[in-house]
Formats: structure tokens, sequence, C-alpha cells
């Protein structure tokens, strides 16, 4: 099988599947490595609410086997005060066996966030999306420096994770240097996983 990295996301405007979407054109340019985007469903506060077997439209819903197999993660939630969306929240509570049985431990993990102002709490969701990978033993990159794009950025990209400014509840287009930071993200942990699996 080739070697995957799995970007997962939660996105509900949109905004964050965009970003996923060029953080897999970053994987695509590292040889013999592949991007795999799932996403997770819904969460409600109706019991009897269930989503539909396939998403209506973007990626499938991700399996414990998305995940335990992949050779590398970058996990994508908007921001909602300053913490992770409930339903990536809801999902990452779940792998409670992936983390009994230390599949995920050793491989690289990055982390992007979109929100709807510039101080909306970019970072902390970041840093909120790092905890439960560190407790299953992931190594946990960022953007160094070295990135251009963090240094002219008006609106998103941080050292944390890429990050994109949204402006409001409608998906806006990411900007240049969110771009170059999405696929920079991608081009990272690809290269990260190939070396660690060595």
């Amino acid at each position: 099988m080739t070697p995957y990295i799995l970007i997962l996301y939660y996105s509900r405007s949109g905004s964050t599947f965009a970003m996923a979407q060029q953080i897999a054109r970053g994987v695509a340019q590292v040889a013999n490595i592949e991007a795999r985007l799932r996403t997770v469903p819904n969460v409600s506060p109706n019991t009897e609410a269930s989503e539909a077997a396939i998403p209506t439209e973007g990626a499938v819903y991700c399996s414990e086997n998305d995940l335990k197999y992949c050779t590398g993660l970058i996990l994508g939630s908007p921001t909602r005060f300053g913490n992770m969306a409930a339903p990536m929240k809801y999902f990452l509570d779940s792998t409670s066996g992936l983390w009994i049985n230390g599949d995920l431990i050793n491989k690289p993990a990055g982390v992007f966030t979109s929100t709807s102002s510039l101080h909306g709490g970019q970072e902390s969701t970041l840093l909120s999306m790092m905890l439960p990978l560190l407790h299953q033993g992931m190594v946990i990159a960022g953007l160094p420096y070295s990135a251009a794009a963090l240094h002219t950025t008006n609106s998103g990209g941080t050292p944390y994770g890429a990050s994109h400014l949204a402006r409001g509840d409608q998906a806006s287009k990411l900007t240049s240097d969110e771009i170059t930071l999405c696929q920079t993200l991608g081009q990272r942990i690809a290269q990260l996983a190939l070396k660690l699996q060595a």
C-alpha cells in the first residue's frame, strides 16, 4: 500500500475544506506518498438525528483504519471559541482504541484552522488540536520561519500551523500567502513521514 498523509478536517462554510485541498497539493509535491482527504460527520443535540453514511459533498467520513494506517496526519477544524469544533473533538474522543494499541506513536502530525476574525483564536485552536495528538504519541510539526510567507502574511499563517482568516460566516478565498503556507505544511509533513518511516 502506498504510504499516505491523512488530511482529516471538519468544515462548515467551506474554508477549512479549501485549506485541506491546498494541503493535499503540498503533499502531492513529494514523491512516493499520497494525500487522503477525509472528514467527520456533524454532531447533533438531537439524539435521534443521524448523518447519511456518505456526505453529499467533500470527502468521505474518516474510518478508524484511515487513521490507524496513515503515515502522517494533518488535522483541520474551524475555530469555535478558541477551540476545535465539536464534531472533530467528538471524533478524536472515539480513538481510544488506537491510543491503547499505540497505532499513531512516532507518526508526524500538523494542524490547520480557519477563523472568522483576525484575533478569533487561531493559535489556541491549533494548540487545542495538538493535545490529543500528543497523547497519541505523535510527533508534532509546525511551520518554520524559513517559510517566507510567515513574514509577509496579512491574514492567516502561524508557526503552529496553517490558518485562514475567513472574515465572516461565508467561505472566502484563501490569500496567496495562506495557499503557500497550506502547501508548505502538506509538503513538510509528507517529507517528515517518509523520513520517520525509514
